[in-house]
């Protein structure tokens, strides 16, 4: 099988989508001859051409919007978003237009536009290019959230996503872009609201999104060395969400850990703790342990950065916890 790093498991999925489909475009700012703010889409300009690789104004709510009529329209539009933090600006055509108007004209109309962002730490990109909003897009019927954490995963599901008919606001983490691993040659898609298994363990489970399934990862590999069984589970899906993926899992191993980089506070995990807390509280042998970034503004100095965001110690600690290790 072909290696591939993450951001090139993306140009794939893009790529090959718009080889077959002539409705296919996609539209953002220096996404043409830079190639985007991450190189996602360096030299499909040459092959495409600018009405499919379709440079746009400085302007989110505008490149949302334009977006959202091209997907009412027949097209598949996949608008990319410079840094997550700027989907704050095209919030209104995201969760007013394009998630509203399916159920509004009573299945009449679809939005199949994909709005793909990237964003979180790592390479100090400051307070207004570094947050993790997942939590909010969730909260928007209408809506279908996607983080992927691997390249295999990132292309499969990005091609579900831009075929799907329903608008899909996909979160890439900036420092998973290098990330390579065998995938097949072929495309194979992923449905979306599938859970996947990384590790299979028996203590503890650990769910965890983006980044952090790598975090949860490295702390699972080193709690089996002081003999306790972790399985990690990434939702991959935030919506619609794998419950019954979650539950099984916690289930088994009667403990439960919540992982993301995003804020504790209103985070994705809180959500998670709580079907985990419906569902499966007759199972529980432990609190459920939720494990985020602290609640402030991120930090521009790498070393107050690493402070603020949570790493495999972190996860580490919340598993020890869970067995009654920790403090």
């Amino acid at each position: 099988m072909p290696e591939l790093s993450y951001r090139e498991a993306v140009r794939d999925a893009l790529t090959q989508a718009m080889r077959r489909d002539d409705d296919v475009f996609v539209m953002g700012e220096d996404i043409a001859e830079m190639g985007g703010s991450m190189g996602v889409t360096q030299g499909m300009l040459a092959e495409f051409g600018p009405e499919r690789i379709r440079n746009t104004p400085i302007s989110e709510i505008a490149l949302a919007g334009a977006a959202v009529g091209a997907a009412m329209q027949g097209m598949r539009p996949v608008a990319e978003i410079m840094y997550e933090d700027f989907l704050t600006i095209a919030t209104e055509q995201i969760v007013n237009q394009a998630a509203k108007h399916r159920y509004m004209s009573g299945g009449q109309l679809t939005v199949p536009v994909v709005f793909r962002t990237q964003g979180g730490a790592g390479w100090s990109p400051g307070a207004q290019h570094a947050q993790q909003l997942e939590s909010w897009f969730v909260h928007i019927p209408g809506l279908k959230v996607v983080f992927a954490s691997t390249p295999e995963d990132v292309r499969g599901l990005l091609w579900s996503s831009i075929y799907d008919d329903n608008p899909v606001v996909f979160f890439e983490h900036r420092t998973l872009y290098g990330l390579k691993e065998e995938v097949p040659e072929e495309i194979e898609p992923i449905p979306l609201g599938r859970a996947r298994v990384h590790r299979e363990g028996e203590d503890v489970t650990v769910i965890a999104t983006g980044r952090l399934v790598h975090e949860a990862l490295a702390a699972a590999a080193e709690a089996e060395k002081e003999g306790v069984s972790v399985e990690v589970v990434d939702p991959r899906t935030l919506q619609p969400l794998d419950e019954n993926a979650l539950v099984s899992s916690v289930k088994k191993t009667n403990r439960c850990v919540v992982a993301h980089e995003a804020v504790v506070r209103g985070g994705f995990g809180a959500e998670v703790a709580a079907v985990i807390q419906y569902q499966a509280f007759d199972w529980l042998d432990a609190p459920i342990e939720r494990v985020g970034a602290r609640f402030c503004p991120m930090p521009f100095a790498p070393v107050m950065e690493e402070w603020v965001v949570p790493h495999a110690n972190d996860v580490l600690e919340a598993v020890y916890r869970t067995v009654g290790r920790g403090n």
